[in-house]
């Protein structure tokens, strides 16, 4: 074993630059226990979701505000609109009464799908990552 000690009599100058154990890596948590616990890394993932979540919801009700809301104003742009008539029977009514709610349910069909496959690609990524 080497001298500590130079020949002068001074202490050695000794550098410590860590310890000698083996470093190991932190035991990773599953992400379920993440979202369950609510931490941090949690939240961001469920804040990921509910931000997917929310711009779907935005979108599906912007389209009906503008389909709906857009339709006073077709009638109001264009005066024939008013006066025309199908199976005698005003065009208003049969786009109010009777064309609208296809389209309603297409597109409730349509973010229920979408809507669905935003939780089930969440879910498929908590199992991967867990």
């Amino acid at each position: 074993m080497p001298s500590l000690t130079p020949s002068d009599g001074a202490p050695a100058r000794v550098r410590v630059i860590g310890s000698r154990k083996g470093t190991r890596a932190p035991a990773r948590r599953p992400l379920q226990a993440e979202l369950r616990d609510h931490t941090e890394l949690g939240e961001v993932y469920l804040r990921g979701l509910m931000r997917a979540q929310f711009r779907l919801a935005a979108t599906i009700l912007g389209l009906g505000v503008i389909g709906l809301g857009g339709l006073p104003m077709v009638f109001w742009l264009f005066p024939a609109t008013r006066t025309l008539r199908v199976f005698d029977l005003p065009l208003a009514w049969i786009v109010i009464g009777a064309a609208i709610y296809p389209v309603t349910v297409l597109v409730a069909i349509s973010y229920v799908r979408r809507a669905t496959k935003i939780e089930s690609d969440f879910t498929e990524m908590v199992k991967r990552l867990s």
